[in-house]
């Protein structure tokens, strides 16, 4: 795995040195002696080579120093202003500019070989971060399922419910129609004169001395659907006096289901959710 940053970074410092070495002899050369070119060439090759050997020997040992680090920039940029002097005098100078920050990407990449070094793992615990990783998606992909399972299951069970209760009120609505007709026929017959007279008199041969005026049944009050005719909705606070009175209105005091019961026949109204928690907050 480290051929994979190293290998760029080994040609890089190779073709820099070289072309270091060569632009050196071309541009030196004319100035003074060939060797002394050479000399001053390879001083600058050999000490940007030695500082980053002993770069990299601190490296496998895990360590780091600053001075060495600041000295091998230095022959980086030695080598590279050699290269940008030379290309400012040469004839064909764009050429020369363009390879002239060689030495400076070869550092470039030594140093983010050093950072691969330094943030690489082992292939175990790579496998043990994938696996990781995957039990993370399947856990969040679980819960999306489920999430989705449980908003259907709610869908449906409201659809149901509202299903339900829109059959009850149509039910209720012609029940209140056929007990309004009946209602309004036994007013009409009362309110007739011969039937008035007819049951006053068979209400004489029952009951002697008797002539009380007849009069229809009273209606209601009806059991109001809870669902449909709830009434004003109780804060918790009177739920919980409530819950609390029902409950200490008998020794020993009542189980749930018999304060529910009687919550109930006093006509008071709460969801089955609220009351349990009323009940838990006040026992």
């Amino acid at each position: 795995m480290n051929a994979k940053t190293v290998l760029p970074a080994v040609a890089m410092t190779a073709v820099s040195m070289v072309l270091t070495l060569a632009v050196v002899m071309m541009w030196l050369g004319t100035a003074m002696p060939w060797p002394v070119a050479l000399v001053v060439g390879l001083g600058i090759d050999g000490g940007w080579l030695a500082t980053l050997a002993y770069e990299r020997r601190l490296a496998a040992q895990g360590d780091h120093s600053n001075a060495v680090t600041a000295v091998g920039w230095s022959f980086g940029l030695l080598a590279a202003g050699v290269l940008v002097a030379h290309a400012l005098t040469a004839e064909h100078s764009g050429a020369w500019l363009a390879v002239a920050w060689l030495p400076i990407a070869a550092k470039a990449l030594w140093l983010v070989h050093g950072l691969w070094e330094r943030t690489a793992l082992t292939p175990s615990a790579l496998g043990a971060i994938r696996g990781i990783q995957q039990e993370a998606r399947d856990e969040a992909a679980v819960a999306r399922a489920r999430l989705r399972a449980e908003a259907a299951t709610e869908e449906t069970r409201l659809t149901a419910v509202t299903q339900a209760g829109a059959r009850v009120a149509r039910v209720q609505a012609r029940t209140a129609d056929t007990l309004a007709g009946a209602w309004s026929t036994l007013e009409r017959a009362r309110a007739g004169e011969d039937t008035g007279r007819a049951l006053t008199s068979v209400t004489a041969r029952v009951t002697p001395g008797v002539t009380s005026r007849w009069d229809l049944p009273v209606w209601g009050p009806t059991e109001a659907v809870p669902a449909l005719d709830a009434g004003p909705a109780l804060t918790d606070a009177e739920l919980d006096a409530l819950v609390d009175s029902i409950r200490h209105s008998q020794t020993p005091a009542l189980s749930y289901r018999e304060m529910a019961v009687r919550f109930r026949a006093a006509g008071h109204s709460a969801s089955e959710v609220r009351l349990r928690s009323a009940w838990k907050r006040v026992a």
